[in-house]
């Protein structure tokens, strides 16, 4: 095998010129290499980290995750300030939630979005202001809905006809008056995966714009409910400005509709701000989105002849995606020759149930050699996971070193967001921990599991011996 390009390498993957560098915005700013070419994130060798806590791991850098949450907070208070108004950030905590996360966030001046039950109490375990969490989803229970309004959720997001009856039906027999926003979709389809774009017609978020002002005026019937804005979330993982603009546009027809019938004081355009998961990646910079989607909102409201509304926005990957690295160690290695080329592949001991976003959307990853530097000339590899499963693939395309052997550790970037949430236990696999790391100092801020742990959930077992059952974390894991 060799470091030509070949068929079976998409274009967009150049043969890198050292198969040891580390992307600038893929990596963690904090990442690089020693004196003896092992990583470092956070300050803290990553041999250590695996020493300490055994592999997989995911790594969250707790500097990289705040000063991004203070760069997009900036960002947009500094446009919406620039235009005559006000913006607010809310952490989309569906991207990955903690408690450690969750008071990360509030720390760093950022509300809280949630999506389900168990997110809220996530957030309010880590004593978050309810007046500042935001709770979002399609099917929010009778229960659901009970419990936000009973620990005064600042925000509820409103997204079908009967939640609308639902919620009015709690407030009318606790006798409190819930903030509410409705949630439209504004058609305009962003480019990025199906699975990942959240505004076109035919999906389960939302309302269309044609339903939504007799949505808004039965709300404003009901004594329970305040009406306080409208809310469009186009997708996810989108790099430049043109589809907010776009959306901004036609919600602002109906905003403007709106204003007949009462005060819309806040409009909340979602989150989906994409990040590099490649060096071929290019998302736009953090001001320049901001101050491009503000202003376009700016312009809209001046050509209705309105008022710039409170503006507030629901970052999540943006903020916790690029600080997050799994790492893994190399079991197995095969060399597959084709027609049209030749790829490696290196197997390692995690795979599609700490990482399913390669299955789910084909998403596309990097990869390089964490415990050292090599000088072997860089080949087309495939890493995949340990699972029963073809589609079990961690990183598609990848140039990696040719003399890459079982025993040496591999690093992930930019796996913070939807990994950690969207594991599993498929194979009866244990989920891996999750450390922080900071400063050069690390600790765990969620446990990673054992095989004893997925044991004692079957009842047919009575007391599974712990001891007995080889575990998947370290000895101080447990």
């Amino acid at each position: 095998m060799h470091s030509a390009p070949t068929a079976l390498a998409p274009d967009w993957l150049a043969v890198p010129d050292d198969p040891d560098d580390l992307a600038a915005g893929v990596w963690p700013a904090s990442a690089h290499r020693d004196a003896d070419g092992a990583l470092v994130i956070g300050g803290v060798p990553v041999g250590d980290l695996v020493r300490s806590h055994g592999t997989p791991l995911l790594v969250l850098d707790e500097g990289e995750v705040r000063r991004r949450a203070a760069a997009l907070r900036d960002a947009f208070e500094t446009a919406a300030t620039a235009h005559g108004t006000s913006a607010r950030i809310y952490y989309a905590g569906k991207a990955f939630l903690s408690t450690a996360v969750a008071r990360w966030m509030v720390e760093e001046g950022l509300n809280v979005d949630v999506c389900t039950g168990g997110e809220l109490q996530v957030a309010l375990a880590a004593s978050v202001d309810p007046a500042h969490i935001g709770f979002h989803g399609n099917n929010k229970s009778a229960a659901e809905l009970e419990s936000a309004v009973e620990v005064g959720v600042g925000t509820i997001i409103i997204d079908s006809s009967i939640e609308i009856e639902r919620l009015a039906a709690i407030t009318a027999r606790t006798g409190t008056v819930q903030r509410v926003m409705l949630r439209v979709n504004s058609g305009v389809h962003a480019e990025t995966h199906d699975f990942l774009a959240t505004a076109h017609e035919d999906q389960k978020f939302g309302t269309p714009l044609a339903d939504a002002a007799a949505m808004v005026a039965r709300i404003r019937e009901l004594s329970g409910l305040e009406f306080v804005g409208l809310h469009c979330h186009i997708g996810s993982q989108i790099f430049g400005v043109a589809g907010f603009r776009e959306s901004a546009s036609r919600v602002l027809d109906l905003h403007a509709e709106l204003l007949e019938g009462g005060p819309v004081p806040q409009l909340n355009l979602g989150g989906g701000f994409g990040i590099a998961y490649t060096r071929a990646d290019d998302p736009a910079p953090v001001a320049e989105l901001a101050e491009g989607i503000v202003a376009a909102v700016a312009e809209g409201c001046a050509a209705r002849g309105i008022d710039l509304p409170l503006l507030s926005f629901e970052p999540g990957r943006a903020i916790i995606g690029n600080a997050g690295v799994t790492l893994y160690e190399i079991g197995t290695i095969k060399d597959v020759v084709l027609e049209n080329g030749s790829r490696r592949y290196l197997s390692v001991d995690g795979g599609m149930s700490d990482n399913a976003r390669p299955a789910l959307y084909g998403a596309q990853f990097s990869a390089r050699l964490a415990s050292r530097e090599s000088d072997g000339e860089p080949v087309l590899s495939r890493v995949v996971g340990k699972h029963c499963e073809s589609g079990d693939i961690v990183v598609d395309h990848e140039y990696l070193p040719a003399d890459a052997a079982p025993g040496d550790l591999l690093a992930v970037p930019a796996t913070g967001a939807y990994c950690a949430p969207l594991s599993s236990n498929y194979n009866h696999v244990p989920r891996p921990p999750i450390v922080a790391v900071r400063d050069g100092a690390a600790r765990v801020i969620v446990r990673g599991e054992t095989v004893a742990d997925l044991l004692s959930r079957d009842v047919g077992i009575t007391e599974p011996d712990s001891d007995a059952l080889h575990p998947q974390t370290s000895e101080g894991e447990r």
